[in-house]
């Protein structure tokens, strides 16, 4: 009787795994998710391109890829004393635009809208350019934002859920870069401006 409930069990796993996208797959929300940022993303977003390493990399030879990394900053670890110096780098793919913290789906307003302003600008106001999207797997962030993308109007949005990870593991080069300075004044704290 173990063995059949055991079985029951993993057979209604699979076969929600396999409603939701596949293993490790959640389902697509209807709007942005506003949960947290780290976990389980779907395997599609509905009116977007879902791309891999390969195909992220024929866009970068065409040339006119806009590349948004949305990556988080990293951290200085706690054990790190407070007197050591911390210059964290980060990895991504070269040519790209790094806008951490442009992947919460519960941005404030302002935010939002500056966000979208600097990707307009990114794109030289084309919004049929081809743009990718990506930060590391299993990370909303970049699924948020071309979500955001498709509803401003971008039609050729390519999702990487692999991120620079599956970028990396697919032996790409990679380059350190630098948060974009527009974005960066964009998200002070007004007293900090």
């Amino acid at each position: 009787m173990r063995g059949v409930v055991i079985a029951a069990v993993v057979a209604a796993a699979f076969a929600f795994a396999a409603q939701a996208g596949g293993p490790g797959s959640a389902p697509e929300p209807d709007g942005l998710w506003r949960g947290a940022l780290a976990g389980y993303t779907p395997s599609t977003l509905k009116g977007a391109t879902v791309v891999d390493a390969a195909a992220v990399a024929r866009l970068v030879d065409k040339g006119d890829a806009l590349l948004l990394d949305v990556g988080p900053a990293d951290r200085k670890p706690e054990t790190l004393p407070e007197t050591a110096l911390w210059r964290p780098q980060h990895r991504s793919i070269p040519g790209a635009v790094w806008l951490p913290g442009a992947g919460p789906g519960d941005l404030p307003p302002e935010q939002e809208a500056a966000l979208k302003a600097r990707i307009v600008t990114l794109a030289d106001g084309d919004l049929r350019r081809p743009v990718v999207t990506f930060c590391k797997p299993d990370c909303w962030g970049s699924w948020n934002l071309g979500k955001r993308l498709l509803g401003w109007g971008f039609t050729s949005v390519h999702w990487f859920p692999g991120g620079i990870n599956g970028w990396l593991e697919a032996d790409r080069p990679s380059t350190v870069v630098r948060t974009d300075p527009d974005w960066e004044a964009a998200t002070k704290p007004p007293a900090d401006r």
